[in-house]
This record gives structure tokens, C-alpha cells and sequence, in this order.
């Protein structure tokens, strides 16, 4: 056998690299939501089609105002990796699909320490019918995440800010 990676990694590779177009100052995310080892779509971090995006106009208001990370996304111009897959695909292929997920900060290209869905995305993945969320931790390790943790264990009824 030649050096060919796990699925796992393939998929989370493909991820990274459609992380690369997203236009977030601070992190990029990429997102791929495979079912039956197909690829159903992909997203990454950027403002809605038409408006401009950070890089275009040179800031963030959450790093302006010091925002701390998966708080007050509210003030945020961009849809998540995670939102931009799941509105690209039909709800009946994502049902028991997996979405892979791979975070990395701008500053210096490393991955995103505890990366994971922020609460909105968690609520959209959960209604999409996404079974597991698999999130890059280095080059080679990944965690996995069976949604339905996030169903029984609802951060949101005991007021848990970021992650």
C-alpha cells in the first residue's frame, strides 16, 4: 500500500484546503459534509454573497472591540464554514451525513486550540440531521463528536458562553 491517508484525514484535508478562501481576519474554518463517502458540499468563513468581506475592508469589529472568541457572533459579517455547507446542501442527503471541520488561526497558520462549532452552528447542525462533527486537532489527530451529545447535553440551558 502506498502512503495514502485514513478517510478520516482525506476528508479533513479537503476541508483545510477549502478553508484557504475564507476571508475572516482572525481564524478560517472549512467545512465538508460527506455521506457514503461522498462529498455533499463544502463552506467556509465569509461575509453573505454581495457585502464586503474583513479582508476587503481591512478590519473586524470583534477584534476592534475585543470580543472574546465564540461570544457575541451577532456583531460577526461572516457565515460560518459550518452554516455555508449546510445552506448549500438538501436536508435529506445531509440526514446521518458527517460534517469534517478544520480550524486555523491567521496570525501564524496553527490550528485552533478546542476548536468547535459555536452554539448557532451546533442548533443548524443538529436540525440539518448531521450525525457526527469531526474536528482537526494537528496535522494527524482529530476529535469526533456524536451530535447527539450536543442534544442531551444543551449548553444553552445553562447559559454557557464560547467554547
Amino acid at each position: 500500500m502506498t502512503g495514502r491517508k485514513d478517510k478520516t484525514n482525506f476528508y479533513l484535508n479537503i476541508a483545510e484546503t477549502v478553508s484557504e478562501q475564507c476571508t475572516c481576519l482572525r481564524r478560517h474554518y472549512g467545512a465538508v459534509i460527506v455521506k457514503n463517502d461522498e462529498v455533499i458540499s463544502t463552506g467556509y468563513v465569509g461575509a453573505p454573497r454581495g457585502r464586503a468581506n474583513c479582508c476587503d475592508l481591512g478590519f473586524c469589529i470583534r477584534e476592534k472591540l475585543n470580543i472574546p472568541r465564540g461570544e457575541r457572533y451577532e456583531l460577526c459579517r461572516s457565515v460560518h464554514a459550518e452554516a455555508n455547507a449546510i445552506i448549500s446542501a438538501s436536508r435529506d442527503k445531509m440526514i446521518d451525513s458527517t460534517i469534517y471541520l478544520v480550524g486555523k488561526e491567521v496570525k501564524d497558520n496553527s490550528y485552533i486550540q478546542n476548536a468547535n462549532s459555536c452554539s448557532m452552528c451546533k442548533r443548524m447542525i443538529i436540525n440539518a440531521g448531521i450525525k457526527d462533527v469531526i474536528i482537526r486537532i494537528d496535522e494527524n489527530q482529530f476529535k469526533t463528536i456524536n451530535v447527539s451529545d450536543w442534544i442531551e447535553n444543551d449548553e444553552s440551558v445553562d447559559g454557557t458562553f464560547g467554547y
